[in-house]
């Protein structure tokens, strides 16, 4: 028996002067109310199953407005985002879901709704160099979740998504700090580049960050901070080209001398084939 209904029992109780027949319309009103949410809501399904996403929204919304008290009132909010969802109506799927948070902050669904909306930014995510919103929106919403409601399915794949979320924004900032660095603005080059060893150290690109803050210290002429750097990727990295190109850097002759160790490794190669030839059964 829902508070509604509690409320009017108890005010026809209280106030003697009610009719007997007045009560039982009420409860005929309170029951037609249900069964019309009821009747909404799985219309609403029905048209999401078939396709109709945006009479199925509509639906759902009917059914949350008619008994906003009622436990299909949440069900149908959520319900209602999803069907926008479905067909990539991300603005829609977006303003659902900011509004549910409004009004029902304390549903035991809110960990499925904060996912929702982190897949929402997540999936606008096309190239890191322009969708900064949508990467930025993402990792907040992951975020709130992984703190929020830790150890569920949800926060599980959000820890994954923010992992692809940090490899995005790291790239973006290295793709800024290379445009620098071509630019010779090397301050502002040096900032995109440690930001991506402060803030994203565990992503592909942390490698080629140290290789580059040792390119730049070098060419500064900061050769103890460029030397930092580089004990740093050889300590992390010493198997990676990044590490070869620095060490490069400050041994001149390295480039030369691996060259040269590729021409002789080739040139016995060539020595080693021509001597198995003659022992192969149709030489």
């Amino acid at each position: 028996m829902n508070k509604f209904l509690l409320f009017t029992i108890l005010f026809t109780v209280l106030i003697s002067c009610v009719k007997k027949e007045e009560f039982k319309e009420s409860m005929i009103k309170e029951k037609s109310l249900d069964l019309q949410v009821l009747e909404a809501y799985q219309e609403g399904m029905k048209n999401l199953e078939s396709g109709d996403v945006l009479y199925a929204a509509n639906k759902f919304n009917e059914a949350e407005i008619l008994f906003p008290q009622s436990e299909w009132a949440p069900k149908s909010a959520i319900m209602a985002a999803y069907s926008y969802y479905t067909q990539d109506y991300y603005g829609d799927t977006i303003a659902e879901l900011e509004r549910f948070i409004k009004v029902y902050p304390l549903n035991k669904n809110l960990d499925y709704v904060y996912y929702l909306l982190g897949v929402c930014y997540y999936e606008q995510i096309v190239d890191e160099k322009k969708d900064l919103q949508s990467i930025t929106k993402a990792k907040k919403y992951f975020q709130i979740l992984i703190k929020s409601y830790p150890n569920t399915l949800y926060s599980l794949d959000a820890e994954y998504k923010i992992e692809l979320v940090n490899d995005t924004l790291a790239a973006k900032e290295m793709y800024i700090g290379r445009y620098y660095f071509e630019k010779k603005k090397w301050i502002p080059a040096i900032n995109r580049f440690k930001n991506v060893i402060d803030n994203y150290d565990t992503t592909v690109y942390a490698e080629e960050a140290l290789h580059r803050l040792v390119e730049v210290h070098y060419l500064l002429g900061l050769k103890d901070e460029a030397k930092k750097y580089a004990n740093l990727l050889g300590y992390n990295y010493q198997s990676s080209i990044w590490y070869e190109k620095t060490y490069g850097i400050f041994d001149k002759k390295y480039e030369e001398h691996k060259r040269k160790r590729k021409k002789e490794k080739t040139k016995r190669n060539k020595t080693f084939k021509k001597i198995k030839s003659l022992f192969s059964l149709n030489g």
